[in-house]
């Protein structure tokens, strides 16, 4: 609750001790002036955001190569947002020479995290891992997506709903190549998608371990 002024021209200012997200905002009036008119004025400052929007047409994708020295690190955080009318669609594709491979898919409006381990031989029962998270995701609204990856720790998050999970065997260092492809898989025939189908819609924010990849395809 709010006290607010007690006279027609002063302003009483509130700052936040805590960032509020939100989509909308509800103001009750809980009691009025005993002494003045009833009426209420409300201003809302908000903080400063950066909005990086990449739109794709079904038939298209954003390929990121970093450096090889980036690959020594056992940390990795993907965070993007995605808006869609489709039901089906790839948002990011790695893969490696060996069958390693991480897939995050829309299927049926739902997102699909599919990690293959490529070590059948070692960890037969931890070879591939299938995690969903997300429903109704077609909906033309803005969704967002993170991925973090410490040592054998794997955190999904959807929209707020994080999905914790260890994974054994080699995934420490998965054999993957030096490049996150976005909205769907430069070559076609590779495995690890389960309806191949790249996305039609539009990304905001894409980040990968910090770096702006929106940013960096624009200045090319």
């Amino acid at each position: 609750a709010f006290s607010g002024n007690t006279n027609a021209d002063s302003v009483v200012y509130y700052k936040l001790q805590h960032f509020i997200k939100a989509r909308f905002l509800r103001f009750v009036p809980l009691d009025w002036n005993p002494n003045g008119r009833i009426g209420m004025r409300i201003e809302v400052y908000g903080c400063t955001y950066r909005s990086d929007v990449i739109g794709f047409d079904g038939k298209s994708c954003l390929i990121y190569t970093f450096n090889k020295k980036l690959m020594k690190a056992l940390n990795d955080v993907i965070s993007l947002k995605f808006k869609t009318m489709q039901s089906h669609g790839i948002l990011l594709h790695r893969e490696g020479q060996n069958g390693d491979h991480l897939t995050l898919e829309l299927i049926k409006g739902k997102l699909f995290l599919l990690i293959n381990l490529g070590d059948t031989k070692t960890h037969p029962s931890n070879a591939q891992i299938n995690i969903t998270l997300g429903s109704l995701l077609d909906d033309q609204h803005w969704h967002s997506v993170l991925i973090e990856h410490f040592n054998n720790q794997v955190n999904f998050t959807v929209d707020k709903h994080t999905h914790h999970f260890h994974v054994k065997g080699e995934f420490n260092y998965l054999d993957i190549d030096y490049e996150l492809s976005f909205g769907g898989i430069p070559v076609p025939g590779k495995s690890g998608t389960l309806s191949r189908k790249n996305f039609h819609g539009c990304f905001e924010n894409i980040y990968y371990n910090g770096v702006n990849i929106i940013d960096l395809a624009r200045r090319h």
